[in-house]
């Protein structure tokens, strides 16, 4: 019985972690992480884009001793667009604000990550927001390649 616990407790992490990577767009960066994160904070104001917050996750874990590579979180929004995707779906609001994580690797390769909305669509099961969704994701993937530059 123990063996059968401990199997499926496997299967949940390993279905967990492939999971928690579905729906996540990764795009290289040719600059370093702090410049990354200016670059996108610029590019997101320019756009009209609300920044919430700027979350330095790695100097966070180094004020209690633990060893992160750079890694930052940005949270932003257009509080128009998300409200009206919320009209459509209002739990999507657990993945709203829009996050880009900056980060860099094992190899020093600078990356953003983001949500892909056409996952939050899946994810959510929402309906009747084509358009918005459609902006959304262009408008994300059209900032992210200006950051990364």
């Amino acid at each position: 019985m123990k063996r059968f616990v401990f199997t499926v407790l496997v299967m949940l992490v390993s279905v967990s972690s492939a999971y928690a990577v579905e729906g996540m767009v990764k795009v290289k960066s040719a600059l370093t992480v702090d410049e990354t994160v200016n670059k996108m904070q610029a590019v997101l104001e320019e756009k009209g884009m609300t920044i919430f917050n700027r979350i330095n996750h790695s100097d966070a874990a180094h004020k209690v001793g633990i060893n992160l590579s750079e890694t930052v979180l940005l949270i932003f929004g257009n509080p128009k667009a998300g409200s009206l995707l919320m009209q459509c779906q209002q739990e999507v609001a657990i993945d709203l604000p829009l996050k880009a994580l900056i980060w860099k690797d094992e190899k020093d390769q600078v990356w953003i990550s983001y949500s892909d909305p056409r996952y939050l669509e899946q994810k959510y099961n929402i309906k009747g927001c084509e358009t918005i969704l459609s902006k959304m994701e262009k408008g994300l993937q059209g900032m992210v390649k200006l950051a990364v530059k």
